[in-house]
């Protein structure tokens, strides 16, 4: 049975496989005065587990190729998302213009409900000021 290697070779160099083996006659014929004048590869037949091997071997090819292109989409992903990242770190205001504009999203999907996330340091000062209420007696 061929190898892919080997089958892989006999497909894309045919011309040179067909001077290899007309070289190869020529050693064994010479001696009885015959020269070949031409040799020529015209069918290969391959057998079906064969064809199997060279289907499962090119459609992992395939996958892999797929999980590489994913791999790299999200490497270029996380590049931009870090680049974002310093970018609005050195403009406070960025990110609150960025906020507002992700408000304006949610809002414009005629959502009924919009979270409003608040930071704690925004927050406790209106909860301290609130009179803290009495157990009931």
């Amino acid at each position: 049975m061929l190898g892919k290697h080997a089958l892989d070779e006999m497909l894309s160099e045919r011309e040179k496989l067909n001077l290899d083996i007309q070289q190869a006659l020529d050693t064994q014929t010479l001696s009885w005065g015959i020269k070949v004048a031409n040799v020529e590869i015209k069918h290969v037949d391959i057998n079906e587990s064969m064809i199997r091997a060279i289907a499962r071997q090119a459609e992992a090819e395939r996958e892999r190729r797929a999980k590489v292109i994913h791999a790299d989409g999200e490497f270029q992903a996380a590049q931009k998302l870090l680049e974002a990242a310093q970018v609005l770190s050195q403009q406070p205001l960025a990110i609150q213009l960025r906020y507002l504009e992700t408000l304006t999203v949610i809002a414009a999907d005629k959502n009924s409900t919009i979270v409003f996330p608040l930071p704690m340091d925004i927050i406790q000062p209106l909860l301290n000021a609130l009179p803290k209420s009495r157990p009931a007696e």
